[in-house]
């Protein structure tokens, strides 16, 4: 089972003339991997690849920080304060920012039992994306609405889904020439319509469901520390599950990128079974019930050996 291992500001440097923090990184970590996989789309909205630096804008409370990230030796992450809209750089907003990429970028997690698994398949996904980290989604809402988007269609008219949604109800911040944005609050999408989502061609159920969602976190229902509370994968498994159009798949999804329960696995996931197809040399995908079979090597490190699989397509 894989050790988490919580976010230690004493890994923290802040370099003042620069604005930049540096985050001493836990190995194995290849920053090579992991922008790769964050390049894989061209229509992404949240962050921006560019020059090797990945660019974000971060709500940090009211403010809204722009931080620019990258690695030149896989030993430190390098985080430079773009801007700021606070009066301030205080400590704590330093921490809250670095935590933050922590978080984004799964550095708690020990790879290291994960590469000496003895399992065919992970052997060989581990050995061609060594130090790729299961790159996650911190904000709730923000995971649970591309889970939902993203559900029963392709993935490219996923992201288009997700840049009108950001483009149209997100945060944004002109600088130097491009705009930045972040993902809507659940406060802001709660107020709306079912017909204002549709007009952006979400399907009226999805369009319900995004506006449900948001109302739960919106009133305090649903958050991210109540389900982290919970005792184990079944019970946060459970409560996911009663919120209305949020299934074994999108509850898994949520599980892995951003409750990063090491237990998630989207057994019925379309992508893993063609990972799986290929991986293996199969004619035609795997059942199933052969997949529970495979996965019995995985045990404990299901979502990342899915998340592996996943990107030897994507």
């Amino acid at each position: 089972m894989p050790h988490l291992q919580a976010f230690d500001p004493s890994r923290l440097q802040w370099h003042e003339p620069s604005s930049t923090l540096s985050l001493v990184l836990p190995g194995p970590f290849r920053y090579e991997q992991n922008i790769g996989y964050l390049s894989r789309s061209t229509n992404e909205c949240l962050f921006v690849v560019d020059n090797s630096s990945i660019y974000k804008l971060l709500p940090v409370g009211d403010n809204l920080a722009l931080i620019a990230v990258h690695s030149e030796d896989d030993e430190e992450l390098h985080i430079r304060i773009v801007h700021y809209s606070g009066a301030s750089l205080t400590a704590a907003v330093r921490d809250d920012i670095a935590r933050y990429v922590w978080e984004w970028f799964d550095l708690g997690t020990d790879l290291t039992p994960l590469y000496a698994m003895e399992d065919s398949i992970l052997q060989q996904v581990t050995e061609e994306f060594r130090g790729l980290r299961l790159m996650g989604i911190p904000d709730l809402f923000e995971a649970m609405s591309w889970g939902i988007i993203g559900q029963q269609i392709n993935l490219a008219f996923a992201y288009t889904l997700k840049r009108r949604l950001v483009e149209t109800f997100g945060t944004s911040l002109d600088w130097e020439g491009r705009t930045y944005w972040a993902f809507p609050t659940p406060e802001r999408i709660a107020a709306l319509r079912t017909e204002d989502l549709t007009a952006l061609q979400f399907t009226g159920k999805k369009a319900e469901y995004l506006i449900g969602v948001a109302n739960l976190m919106a009133e305090g229902s649903l958050s991210k520390a109540g389900l982290l509370a919970m005792s184990d994968f079944l019970a946060m498994e459970k409560d996911l599950l009663r919120i209305r159009g949020i299934g074994p798949w999108t509850a898994n999804y949520v599980l892995m990128r951003c409750l990063r329960n090491p237990a998630a696995f989207p057994l019925a996931d379309v992508g893993l079974h063609n990972a799986l197809k290929h991986v293996l040399g199969l004619e035609a995908k795997p059942s199933l019930e052969e997949i529970r079979q495979l996965a019995e090597g995985w045990r404990g490190w299901e979502a990342y050996a899915t998340f592996y699989l996943w990107r030897v397509l994507y």
